[in-house]
């Protein structure tokens, strides 16, 4: 299967009312602000669209308006989380038959796999659908680590086509393009390690903070994807005490109340989460005031 994968994807946050009902017409806001600031494709339902806390038919109800709104413009992927195989795989054949462009698997939730077990997980929801799919390892939140090998038996699914990189060491970057050439499409997916896996060769970047200044990510994208390193630096030291939100146990509330504070969406979560108080609240709001404050202009890298 041949997909290109590339460029900025916002993982969007799900938006919702205060009664906890889900928000679609700032969904819709918010994917239209983000669409024309740039982003090439959105990830819908992932950690920050706080998969786990909608109900299956909110999901595809979510997931149903996303792709009407987005209406072709840019890249509709979903997160699917999910406790098994079979459930995962019934969500992917419900999102194919609503026109999503590609699913970001992640293993089964609740009960840590065995190496064996994740495969085999992975195969039976790939073979369950067409649509092309993206491999999410992230260890350092869920526990599992799809390692080389295990990467080598999913290679022989057609269908798997990228890997969202999460392990926060850059050096499996390097092990997977060794390892496998350009059969994957290989994003990042930890926000303040971005710059460094561009410059390692990844296609994209799946990121949080992207919600909140996305002509800045894509500018650094570029510059990096340009070669044009020294520019890169400029933006990425500016924004990284900003990055760093999207590392810590809190990153859904951070990232929420940060579109909040300017103006993109609500900081409004779902139990188990709750949003922030004291001090977790200052830091959030000092760091975005210090962004504000020192924002770059960025028409000054004249970069289309």
């Amino acid at each position: 299967m041949n997909v290109n994968w590339q460029g900025v994807f916002p993982a969007i946050s799900t938006q919702f009312n205060q009664d906890g009902s889900i928000n679609y017409e700032s969904n819709a806001r918010m994917l239209e602000d983000l669409i024309r600031d740039g982003i090439d494709g959105i990830i819908a339902l992932g950690t920050i669209g706080e998969n786990a806390s909608l109900s299956p038919e909110e999901k595809r109800e979510f997931i149903k308006h996303t792709v009407d709104t987005v209406k072709g413009r840019i890249l509709v992927l979903s997160g699917c989380t999910e406790n098994t195989a079979e459930a995962a795989s019934l969500y992917a054949q419900d999102i194919e038959e609503l026109g999503v462009d590609g699913l970001m698997l992640l293993p089964a939730m609740v009960y840590r796999g065995t190496d064996r077990e994740v495969v085999t997980h992975y195969q039976t929801v790939a073979r369950s659908t067409k649509l092309p799919i993206m491999i999410y390892n992230n260890p350092v939140s869920y526990g599992v680590d799809i390692n080389l090998e295990m990467t080598a038996i999913l290679a022989e699914e057609d269908n798997i086509v990228a890997i969202k990189e999460s392990t926060t060491d850059t050096r499996r970057l390097t092990e997977l393009q060794s390892r496998f050439g350009e059969r994957f499409n290989i994003l990042c997916g930890v926000d303040d390690i971005a710059l460094e896996s561009l410059l390692l060769g990844a296609t994209g970047w799946i990121s949080g903070l992207t919600n909140v200044f996305p002509r800045e990510s894509v500018t650094l994208y570029k510059l990096a994807r340009a070669g044009r390193i020294e520019e890169a630096r400029e933006i990425y030291r500016w924004f990284m005490p900003l990055l760093r939100l999207d590392t810590i146990p809190t990153l859904v509330q951070c990232i929420k109340f940060a579109e909040q504070i300017v103006g993109r969406g609500s900081e409004n979560v779902r139990l188990p989460r709750l949003p922030l108080i004291d001090e977790e609240r200052v830091y959030v709001e000092q760091v975005i005031a210090q962004a504000l404050a020192t924002r770059i202009n960025l028409d000054k890298y004249n970069i289309d």
